[in-house]
């Protein structure tokens, strides 16, 4: 396993699994938290990536966050930046900077900003948020580690509505063109976006044919298994010859019972009550 792991990379026992279950608790009750202090932000795409993303970071990614400019670290590219809440809190987790930060979300000065921002937060690879950009900027950083002989694995993390975004598919042409083998795209597929169903706001299925047809390698897995979703890592880095695609089928506002399946907790933050309310839906108090 390359550099460090907040975890054991190994298959997942038991205990491990229970472990790695905790930790996304902890996780998603930081993103609510946060949010609600800050009185704005996007808790439904956040809480519906955190087992994805935690998952990486915590099991699978060769990362240093006592270096976190290791030229030979991998590189996890938050595409759909509103879950930057998500991204932050399993920074913290990892020890890029002090969890008290959390609670300085969007607020001025903070180093913690509403959507990812490179030059201000310790880990974080790549400023996004203007949707559709972050796979190009993924396809970059694929190429120019194999062109400089790097070992290093680059993750990009897009929403299912940012595949609207004609620049996601010129990236995926690019990708397979190059056969680039060091890169995976993960799809937060929750089927929502702020306005509604995707389907209705402008269709992208098939998602996985369509990944396929661009000549990408394509698992469907269950976006909050974390046995299937340490395979379809796994599986990924096996994948010669041509990037990998894994579509997570995912529940927006996963974990808090009156968010989940709702468009409408796209980008609201809770009230104090309702931030207690998730708090006990998510285990605490």
């Amino acid at each position: 396993m390359k550099g460090t792991v907040a975890a054991s990379g190994a298959d997942l026992t038991d205990a491990s699994l229970q472990a790695l279950r905790a930790r996304c608790g902890a996780v998603r009750r930081d993103i609510v938290s946060m949010i609600a202090r800050a009185g704005s932000g996007h808790p439904g795409g956040s809480l519906s990536v955190t087992d994805l993303l935690a998952t990486l970071y915590f099991t699978r990614l060769g990362h240093r966050p006592d270096n976190p400019r290791w030229p030979d670290r991998d590189r996890v590219v938050v595409s759909k930046g509103h879950a930057a809440p998500a991204l932050y809190a399993i920074l913290a987790e990892c020890g890029y900077f002090p969890r008290a930060e959390l609670m300085t979300l969007r607020r001025y000065g903070s180093i913690l900003q509403g959507h990812p921002d490179m030059t201000r937060t310790p880990g974080v690879e790549a400023s996004t948020g203007s949707l559709g950009q972050g796979i190009s900027i993924a396809v970059g950083m694929a190429l120019a580690g194999r062109l400089d002989g790097r070992s290093y694995r680059v993750y990009a993390f897009l929403g299912d509505g940012e595949l609207q975004e004609g620049q996601v598919w010129e990236a995926a042409m690019a990708g397979a063109h190059y056969r680039l083998d060091n890169l995976c795209a993960i799809i937060d597929f929750n089927g929502l976006q702020i306005d509604g169903r995707i389907q209705d706001v402008m269709n992208p299925e098939p998602i996985p044919a369509k990944w396929a047809a661009f000549g990408w390698a394509v698992r469907e897995i269950d976006g909050h298994d974390h046995r299937q979703i340490v395979a379809a890592y796994d599986w990924a880095a096996r994948e010669k010859g041509r990037p990998a695609a894994v579509i997570a089928r995912t529940v927006k506002g996963r974990g808090v019972s009156f968010m989940e399946c709702r468009a409408d907790w796209h980008g609201v933050a809770p009230s104090a009550d309702e931030a207690a309310r998730a708090l006990r839906d998510l285990g605490e108090g």
